[in-house]
């Protein structure tokens, strides 16, 4: 008879050998899908650094049936490579350029990246959010496309109606926006300030208020951090809006009274200080960033200061 601590000693064969399948199935997918990335790089297309002609040189579709049923990592492999592509192009800009429209980077490969990863994958969120953040400044049409897509792909998830109804507002179809959200708002789980913006769209779809909404509501749950900086600055454009129209009313109420501008932010001191501004140590009111805002057409206006996190566009 084997005793306890023979038996425990022994080998399980059956537990190995039923694991081992696994294993090698592991094994020749993670080889597989660096072999196709790397198959893929070798057909893709030379192009020099100030070359435009990019070209997606294999769809979705077509990697999808050659991925051998690792659609999971190869989507992940597209996604990453999405990222390296905006990366790079931000990388390669000058210093002083503007990175509040991304339109200027000339992402021509971003859409069909974004829609081979979403194709592999279609329950994979991520890209989806991308598409709507990103892609929708570059090619909303295809940013629409992906986001129905992948609505149709998982009916259940509130965010992509988020997504969707965020594109056609950004698009100011006010009303494609509001009945999208309305949608959205009908699925288990969907935040409440949803189901408002109907109303709100045809009733106010271009005010401030609206987009303060939005963006807020973004910053609140988005879990890229890129999407959420992004949220944060419009945000701060939002506050800084606000805050320029009202200072643009002291400069105005000043010149009526003065019979001219201000030369300095001292000047009107005062009335700053009636309104709380928050000022630095020169007199010069801050904007929602911290940076001082700064006069501009000898006083009778008022701009962004150099330093300032506020985007512009």
């Amino acid at each position: 008879m084997k005793t306890t601590s023979e038996n425990s000693r022994r080998p399980a064969t059956g537990q190995y050998g039923s694991t081992l399948p696994l294993v090698l199935i592991l094994i020749v997918g993670v080889a597989s899908v660096v072999y196709l990335s790397r198959w893929i790089d070798s057909y893709r297309p030379a192009t020099n650094p100030g070359s435009e002609a990019e070209k997606l040189y294999l769809s979705g579709n077509t990697v999808r049936r050659l991925s051998l049923g690792f659609n999971g990592l190869v989507a992940d492999w597209y996604w990453m490579r999405s990222l390296q592509y905006v990366g790079h192009k931000i990388v390669n800009l000058p210093d002083d350029a503007q990175l509040d429209n991304l339109g200027q980077l000339n992402l021509t490969l971003l859409a069909p990246l974004l829609d081979a990863a979403t194709t592999l994958d279609p329950q994979f969120m991520e890209p989806y959010q991308y598409a709507a953040v990103v892609l929708a400044d570059v090619d909303p049409g295809q940013a629409i496309e992906i986001m129905k897509k992948g609505i149709a792909a998982n009916p259940s998830r509130w965010r992509l109606y988020q997504h969707l109804g965020y594109i056609y507002w950004k698009q100011k179809d006010f009303q494609a926006a509001g009945e999208t959200y309305s949608k959205g708002a009908t699925i288990p789980g969907a935040p409440r300030w949803m189901e408002a913006m109907k109303a709100k769209m045809i009733a106010e779809g271009g005010s401030r208020d609206v987009a303060r909404e939005i963006y807020r509501s973004m910053f609140e749950q988005a879990e890229d951090d890129e999407v959420k900086e992004m949220a944060r600055r419009r945000l701060l454009q939002l506050d800084s809006l606000d805050q320029r129209e009202g200072l643009s009313q002291v400069l105005s109420l000043y010149a009526t009274k003065a019979g001219r501008c201000p030369s300095s932010w001292r000047e009107i001191g005062p009335a700053l200080r009636a309104l709380r501004f928050p000022v630095d140590f020169a007199g010069a009111p801050l904007d929602p960033s911290g940076a001082p805002y700064v006069l501009v057409k000898s006083g009778c206006d008022i701009d962004l200061g150099p330093g300032s996190e506020v985007p512009r566009k």
